[in-house]
C-alpha cells in the first residue's frame, strides 16, 4: 500500500507517498480502505518528533480517518460497510488497521471526506467538555483557538448543551467565523486580556495553550471551576500561586485522548456516538472544513495548518 512518510527524519517537511507494508490484523481488528484523513496538530507534533504515537500502534500519522471495512478479521462487521474511525496513528494511508471499538458509523448525509474532518474534534470536545467536566446548562465555558477545527466543533456542542460560549481568536475575521457558529463572548487575544473580560465568570475553560495561559486561565475561572488543558502550544513549564486554587476550590485536569487504552477510546467512540452524532445527523451540528487536499499533498497541509490561517479542519481525501 502506499502512505505518507518521512523521507528526512530531521525535517518535518519531507513528507512523501511510498510503499509500505499493508498493516497486519490483530484481533478484534478490521482493516479499512481510508477514503479520506484529517489533518490534525498531533500529526504536526509527530512529524516533528514531539507526539509519539502509543507503544503498538502505527507510526505512520493520521489520528482519523473514514473509509470502507476490506476486512473484518475476527470481529462480526461486514466488508464493505461504511465507517469512520478514531485511531491512535495509520490515517495518511490506503490501509488502516482499527480496533473495533474504534469505528463509528458515517454520520447520516456525510461524505466520507465530511465524515473524516469530525472524528478527532468530536471525540476530544465530548470526551472532554461533556463526559470529564459534564458542562451544564446554563455555565460558562472558555474556548481557547475558537476558530480551529476543536474550536468550530466546540462552540457548536457547547450551545447545544446550553452554555454560554466564550473564545479567543487572533483576527476579527476567525471571530466572525466563531460568531457565527454560535459564540456569546468574542474576545481577540491580541488586542484583549481575556482574563480581566472574564475574570471569576468561567465554569470550563478548554485549554491549548497550557503554560502561557496558565495564570490567566486560573483568573477566569469561577468557584468550582474546571480548567481542561488539552494542548500545549503555549510551553510546559510556568509558577503559579497554589493559593489561588484552594479558597474557590478550582481543578486543574490534563487529558489527551490518543494516549488512552483501546478500552478508554473505545468508551469515548460509544458516548460520542450516543451523544453526538444525533446532533450531526439533524444538522444541529455541522463540519467546518477550511479545504481539501489529496493525500499526496501532506506537507502542503501541514504547512498550512501550521500557518494560524486555517479555520476549521483540512482534509486529505486519499482516492482523490
Amino acid at each position: 500500500m502506499k502512505a505518507i512518510t518521512l523521507t528526512d527524519s530531521q525535517d518535518p517537511t519531507s513528507l512523501a507517498l511510498a510503499e509500505t507494508p499493508t498493516p497486519e490484523l490483530r484481533d478484534g481488528e478490521v482493516l479499512v480502505k481510508v477514503h479520506a484523513a484529517g489533518v490534525n496538530r498531533g500529526d504536526l507534533l509527530q512529524a516533528k518528533g514531539h507526539y509519539p504515537p502509543p507503544p503498538g500502534a502505527s507510526e505512520i500519522i493520521g489520528l482519523e480517518c473514514s473509509g470502507v471495512i476490506e476486512d473484518p478479521g475476527t470481529t462480526d462487521r461486514d466488508r464493505g460497510e461504511k465507517v469512520a474511525c478514531l485511531l491512535a496513528g495509520g490515517g495518511y494511508a490506503d490501509y488502516v488497521a482499527v480496533p473495533e471499538g474504534q469505528l463509528l458509523p458515517i454520520p447520516e448525509g456525510y461524505s466520507f471526506t465530511e465524515a473524516a474532518s469530525i472524528v478527532e474534534v468530536a471525540c476530544t470536545v465530548w470526551s472532554n467538555l461533556g463526559m470529564l467536566a459534564g458542562l451544564k446548562e446554563g455555565q460558562t465555558v472558555l474556548i481557547h483557538g475558537g476558530a480551529g477545527g476543536i474550536g468550530t466543533f466546540a462552540i457548536q456542542l457547547c450551545k447545544q448543551l446550553g452554555a454560554n460560549v466564550a473564545v479567543t481568536a487572533g483576527t476579527s475575521e476567525k471571530l466572525e467565523t466563531c460568531r457565527e457558529l454560535g459564540a456569546d463572548i468574542l474576545i481577540n487575544y491580541r488586542e484583549q486580556d481575556f482574563s480581566e473580560e472574564l475574570k471569576g465568570r468561567c465554569d470550563v475553560i478548554l485549554d491549548i495553550m497550557g503554560a502561557k495561559y496558565l495564570r490567566q486561565n486560573l483568573r477566569s475561572l469561577a468557584e468550582d471551576g474546571q480548567l481542561i488543558i488539552i494542548g500545549l502550544q503555549g510551553g510546559v513549564k510556568t509558577e503559579i500561586n497554589l493559593g489561588a486554587l484552594l479558597p474557590r476550590r478550582l481543578s486543574v485536569r490534563g487529558t489527551t485522548l490518543r494516549a488512552r487504552s483501546v478500552e478508554g477510546k473505545a468508551e469515548v467512540v460509544r458516548s460520542t456516538a450516543e451523544h453526538v452524532w444525533p446532533l450531526l445527523a439533524d444538522a444541529r451540528i455541522s463540519h467546518h472544513i477550511h479545504t481539501v487536499l489529496p493525500l499526496s499533498e501532506a506537507a502542503q497541509a501541514h504547512a498550512l495548518l501550521g500557518s494560524g490561517e486555517v479555520t476549521g479542519k483540512i482534509v486529505l481525501e486519499v482516492d482523490a
